[in-house]
């Protein structure tokens, strides 16, 4: 359940809008509902912000579609992310509306009004057009979690006056992700550019010595630009989020906690 959702909740009852028991019926399925293959979180929002998001690789096409149409029954708008397009048609079937982009492998179902809950904006910044499916998986990301992100496309080393002709833009995002493949030097340039966090995503782009995104990961970790952080190798999906957490205005409205 979504924080401003249970907060509208408590307020009708406070005013005599609701019945106890209508509340309680609203409430039954909180803090999970058992699926037999999954136990969906319906707290997670209340606890960090923001909804379960379905990792859709090593799921089959039902569970899949059956953990999201549970989570839009709660009222949650919902994210899949790592989704191939063989199971997408049945979630279209089960969700009409949901959106699924090929090239990030994501799909996303949005029901309510994303609330902007960003200080600033999120600037994603890839190495080269072969980064772009990871760049987008963290863009989709921090957007369903409520930023306005930028994308800065194709400006590697290799070409560094790419990024250098978008230096001001970089110094005036609020966090910035650097996505990478090959040697993985991006984020440490960047980093020596702006004054805020960076978050490194190394990339499996590379010839045979790249190991996968091995030798990117490396060197991200041993980057000497003060200020940068790593995440796994391909992982959009937690560079996207660790950024929205960053830019994020306040905690989520937690039990005791006010806004």
């Amino acid at each position: 359940m979504e924080p401003g959702r249970l907060r509208a909740l408590l307020e009708r009852v406070r005013a005599g809008e609701t019945e106890v028991e209508h509340a309680m019926g609203e409430l039954r399925d909180l803090p999970f509902r058992d699926l037999g293959y999954a136990q969906v979180d319906h707290h997670r929002a209340l606890r960090v912000g923001a909804p379960e998001v379905i990792f859709g690789d090593g799921k089959t096409a039902d569970e899949v579609a059956g953990i999201a149409a549970e989570l839009a029954r709660a009222g949650s708008n919902v994210l899949v992310t790592r989704l191939d397009a063989a199971k997408v048609p049945l979630l279209e079937a089960t969700l009409p509306g949901i959106v699924y982009a090929a090239r990030s492998r994501t799909a996303r179902y949005v029901q309510r009004p994303i609330e902007k809950l960003g200080r600033g904006t999120i600037v994603i910044v890839s190495a080269g057009t072969s980064d772009a499916p990871v760049a987008e998986e963290a863009t989709v990301t921090a957007e369903m979690m409520g930023n306005e992100v930028e994308r800065i496309d194709d400006a590697g080393v290799a070409g560094i006056h790419r990024l250098l002709h978008r230096r001001e833009r970089l110094m005036q995002a609020s966090v910035v992700v650097a996505v990478a493949g090959m040697e993985g030097a991006l984020p440490s340039v960047v980093g020596g550019l702006v004054g805020v966090p960076v978050i490194a995503v190394p990339t499996s782009v590379g010839y045979g010595a790249s190991f996968g995104g091995l030798a990117a990961l490396l060197a991200m970790l041993n980057g000497c630009a003060a200020g940068v952080t790593v995440v796994n190798i391909d992982n959009g999906f937690g560079a996207g989020y660790a950024a929205a957490l960053m830019n994020r205005v306040s905690p989520p409205a937690t039990t005791g906690a006010t806004r």
